[in-house]
């Protein structure tokens, strides 16, 4: 399979800092051979230095997201399926203009359902499905080159344990489809009955049990081990197509034992192989 992997090394508006420093260290952890090994082109893009000379988060983390839908529009463009590889949630939403996803997958240990209007520290991040459902900031998400928000209905929010109570709040008024990685898969008809026919992956990796994986400051426990998150991801591949994939917020500080590369390499290698096989 042709592959571009993407990387998108930001952490709220800081390059290469925090869980920016990830793409990188994934890479370096050897994704690139692994997935050549296995049969697959591999290209890598670097997004590079965007946004303005102030740093700003939102200025960033938006320019970001345009610069991402680009490329992934490009690899798509070229027959090459779409990976990237990110600091923040919020990338998502460029990844999702870019490979015309109508539906979304995402995986994380948070909701990512504040908006400016509930979020209690302000944290861009904390809005990022929030902004890919057409919640919150539209104006600046309409910047985004082939950005059209998913419809709530067609969101399926697996393991999200650690909600603030205007997000669970949020849930209640919402037709998202809550369910846990052991239950995922049987989900997933309700996700295509409301009318998903192409869906974007979305990993959080904290989504992983801290005690099993640790991948940044904020995992909290429970979750799912690597092997039960790495069956439900080659599960959804035989399940519904999925037209691109984001995986975000490791942060190589809190990984001294280098475990998280060779987890994601095994993840990607056999969604990857479950893919082609439907």
């Amino acid at each position: 399979m042709k592959l571009t992997i993407i990387l998108a090394p930001y952490d709220s508006g800081l390059y290469h800092s925090g869980c920016g420093q990830g793409p990188d260290a994934i890479i370096a952890g050897g994704l690139v051979d692994e997935l050549t090994f296995r049969g697959h082109d591999v290209v890598v893009e670097d997004i590079g230095e965007v946004g303005d000379a102030q740093r700003r988060e939102i200025a960033t983390g938006f320019a970001v997201c345009r610069a991402v839908a680009t490329k992934v529009d490009l690899a798509r463009d070229d027959e090459r399926f779409p990976i990237v590889l990110t600091g923040n949630c919020l990338t998502a939403a460029g990844a999702v203009a870019g490979d015309a996803a109508d539906s979304i997958i995402w995986i994380d240990q948070h909701g990512d359902l504040n908006t400016p209007e509930t979020s209690a520290y302000g944290f861009l991040d904390g809005m990022a499905l929030a902004t890919t459902l057409g919640l919150c900031w539209r104006p600046m998400a309409a910047t985004i080159p082939g950005f059209q928000a998913i419809d709530p209905s067609r969101c399926m929010l697996v393991d999200a344990r650690d909600l603030d109570p205007d997000e669970k709040r949020l849930l209640d008024t919402l037709p998202v489809i809550r369910t846990q990685c052991a239950d995922a898969l049987d989900s997933v008809g309700r996700l295509k009955a409301a009318g998903a026919v192409q869906a974007h992956l979305h990993l959080d990796l904290d989504v992983h049990d801290p005690h099993l994986l640790q991948v940044n400051r904020y995992a909290q426990p429970g979750g799912p081990s690597p092997d039960q998150l790495r069956q439900l991801v080659c599960g959804l591949a035989r399940s519904i197509p999925i037209a691109g994939v984001t995986l975000s917020a490791y942060d190589p500080a809190f990984d001294a034992k280098g475990e998280v590369p060779p987890v994601v390499g095994q993840l990607l290698g056999d969604f990857l192989a479950a893919r082609e096989r439907i």
